[in-house]
């Protein structure tokens, strides 16, 4: 089993910064994938970005060019950095992780709130 736990999510105005970070426990040396995942209300949850243990990313097309995930392996941490914040990424965002791809994460963490709104 895998543990994660989030944190760095709060209100940010329109255009603005946050940084989340989610910091993984237990069997990490089964962990290859890891990344984020969101769902605002009355959606559904939607892949943000991934990463693998090589490197190898992923990003959600609405994402690209204003997130960016990165990882520490040594602390089995991963980061998303997220830049020009829009009213729409508005959610609940929630790290994963797991042995295989980036898409098909079994281990969930249990959300971290990000709210843009001016």
């Amino acid at each position: 089993q895998v543990r994660l736990v989030e944190s760095g999510g709060g209100l940010v105005q329109p255009g603005g910064s946050l940084r989340l970070s989610c910091a993984a426990s237990g069997d990490i040396f089964s962990i290859h994938a890891m990344g984020w995942s969101r769902q605002a209300p009355g959606k559904e949850r939607e892949l943000v970005a991934g990463i693998t243990s090589g490197g190898s990313t992923y990003y959600l097309d609405s994402v690209k060019g204003r997130f960016t995930i990165s990882r520490d392996n040594a602390k089995n941490t991963v980061y998303l950095q997220m830049n020009s914040l829009k009213p729409e990424d508005t959610a609940v965002y929630y790290c994963g992780a797991g042995p295989f791809t980036i898409k098909t994460m079994p281990y969930w963490g249990q959300g971290t709130q990000v709210t843009v709104s001016s």
